[in-house]
């Protein structure tokens, strides 16, 4: 009878040599995961295969729930953890994410994944990225050398196409949400006790919130969204409205509206208490 580990937190029916449960569950950058053992170590040499096959429970780090801890990318190492299930790599259509991948790959020490995730290089030694859909239609340029005097024409039609300038004139909105909340003691000229924002959110298309707000912008709960498709589940990785504010202005974008809403409320039930004050406001952004 399968006897239950304490030590790794849930059932250990799989191999009674190993100081290690059956099922595992990981706390991966605060997302949790539950997966097998055997999963874990099925690369020979690989980090995780080190962790769990030549250390004991005690010996590595856990959350305050018990769970072993990685402080690695959460949202990435679905992919990873994919592979090892059956060492197949298998990725949305759209994935934007694809050198970070590699990168958590590396540290990991799955060398057979990082090299199906390095970019492949063309004849002409420029990176190609086998993602975009649009590779295989384009001419090659060194299949038929550019001579004559339409020459130059026909570099700068070609060079106008292709340019990533024009992706990122694209017009559209981009709708800011900034939540927060403060609180205002009995006193009224006493300073109010300003409490931290919870969250600045983006709407909008996807391709322009990339494009504007980078790695600085939170896809976890809306993760492989095609770039032409909106979303609202967006959020940002600071808690300053300027930060935002910045980045659109810098991408060409202006305010063109905005909306507020407030409510108070008391901390107790005590009415002499202080007034908790919640906000939650929207700035829409456009370029035209």
């Amino acid at each position: 009878m399968a006897l239950a580990d304490p030590e790794c937190g849930i059932s250990n029916g799989a191999d009674s040599r190993s100081p290690f449960s059956d099922i595992i569950e990981l706390n991966v950058g605060g997302q949790v995961y539950v997966t097998r053992h055997t999963t874990l170590i099925a690369v020979p040499d690989s980090l995780l295969w080190n962790m769990f096959s030549k250390k004991t429970p005690t010996e590595l780090a856990r959350d305050s729930k018990g769970r072993f801890f990685l402080d690695r990318d959460g949202f990435l190492f679905r992919y990873i953890l994919d592979y090892l299930r059956d060492l197949h790599l298998v990725l949305p259509d759209y994935f934007p994410e694809k050198s970070r991948l590699q990168r958590e790959a590396e540290f990991f020490q799955l060398r057979d994944l990082s090299k199906l995730l390095c970019p492949k290089m063309s004849k002409d030694n420029s990176i190609t990225d086998e993602i975009c859909q649009s590779d295989s239609e384009e001419p090659s340029a060194s299949a038929t050398p550019l001579v004559g005097p339409d020459t130059s024409r026909t570099l700068a039609v070609a060079s106008t196409t292709h340019s990533p300038s024009l992706e990122s004139k694209k017009s559209g909105y981009i709708t800011v949400g900034y939540r927060g909340s403060y609180t205002i003691g009995r006193d009224i000229q006493t300073d109010a006790k300003f409490r931290r924002v919870a969250r600045i959110t983006v709407c909008g298309k996807t391709s322009l919130a990339k494009e504007v707000f980078g790695d600085t912008l939170n896809e976890s709960r809306d993760p492989d969204r095609p770039p032409e498709r909106y979303t609202s589940r967006y959020y940002l990785k600071y808690n300053f409205l300027e930060q935002a504010f910045d980045k659109l202005s810098e991408f060409g974008f202006h305010m063109v509206a905005c909306s507020s809403t407030g409510t108070c409320a008391y901390s107790s039930s005590d009415p002499n208490e202080d007034k908790i004050w919640t906000s939650y406001t929207e700035y829409v952004f456009c370029r035209e």
